[in-house]
């Protein structure tokens, strides 16, 4: 076209049209669109948190995964929660129907997000939809207070634990890879409260955790002692340990792989994973009138070659 028409030149004649600053929100815009996961770990920008808002379900405060859920005025929930609301939206109480908020599940594929144990030492960068997978499976996750005679609900890592099992739960710190422990009960046939104080090893730059308890088994008391490793599975496997009880000439003996406090005490108890003393057993072994359990559990921990 001709340059000289007049109405090419009123444009151009309009600043507002070809203002600087106009092309640089522009550009702003475009860069928000074509690079979300940029702009989503760039340090103080606000849709940072706008963006980890919005895949908030407003029921259960958790993060949202498909099927994302939302009703006619574009309110979401996560789909473990519609059941829970009757198929009603909690927002507005309008009714869900089967409408998914597809452009809110591209904008989460679209995201990389720091691990949530980032503070204990995980650096890692993870896209949206795997960052729960890595998360249940993170070395750098805390741990859960090892302690088996109150539903202590502290984490931390291991160095966090050690001191608080010493300071709170005043338990028992030994150093050394043997040990010799004593266990006296008056009336062996009850079983509530017979649960030694745990006891703590400290080996091989390594913490251990040594429980010993009576628990019931069908119509009898059992008594069951293992060994836990104050770490990861895969690091537990690099050390063995044996535990020794006897009397009047008899012992038992077992030998093991101490388990990672990942597994609750619980679940190792139930299990079996340990040395277990049938009750007629233990009054044996404690000698005397066998109306008073005298068990003397010694052991020891080494480290695989």
């Amino acid at each position: 076209m001709a340059s000289g028409s007049p109405y090419f030149d009123d444009l151009r004649s309009k600043p507002e049209v070809i203002d600087p600053p106009q092309n640089e929100d522009m550009m702003d815009i475009r860069e928000t669109v074509d690079h979300p996961i940029q702009n989503e770990l760039k340090p103080n920008v606000a849709v940072s948190s706008s963006v980890r808002e919005l895949l908030e379900c407003p029921v259960c405060l958790n993060a949202m995964y498909p099927p994302i859920h939302q009703c006619s005025n574009g309110h979401t929930l996560c789909s473990g929660c519609k059941p829970r609301v009757h198929n009603r939206c909690p927002t507005c109480r309008h009714e869900l129907g089967n409408i998914r908020c597809l452009a809110l599940e591209k904008v989460a594929a679209s995201l990389e997000l720091p691990c949530k144990y980032h503070t204990y030492g995980c650096i890692g960068i993870y896209p949206y939809y795997s960052k729960v997978k890595h998360e249940s499976q993170c070395v750098y996750r805390p741990y859960s207070c090892p302690y088996a005679g109150s539903e202590c609900s502290i984490v931390g890592d291991i160095p966090y634990l050690v001191a608080h099992l010493k300071d709170d739960h005043k338990v028992d710190m030994h150093s050394g890879s043997t040990f010799n422990h004593r266990y006296v009960k008056s009336n062996p046939q009850e079983v509530e409260n017979a649960t030694w104080m745990l006891t703590v090893f400290s080996c091989f730059g390594q913490y251990f955790c040594l429980h010993f308890e009576a628990f019931q088994l069908g119509m009898a008391p059992v008594y069951i002692a293992f060994l836990r490793f104050m770490g990861d599975d895969n690091d537990a496997k690099n050390y063995s340990y044996s535990l020794e009880v006897g009397g009047n000439g008899r012992k038992m003996v077992w030998q093991g792989v101490p388990r990672s406090i990942r597994d609750s005490h619980r679940k190792v108890r139930d299990s079996f994973d340990g040395l277990i003393i049938q009750r007629n057993m233990a009054l044996f072994f404690s000698g005397g009138d066998r109306k008073e359990l005298k068990l003397r559990v010694t052991g020891r921990i080494w480290k695989e070659q």
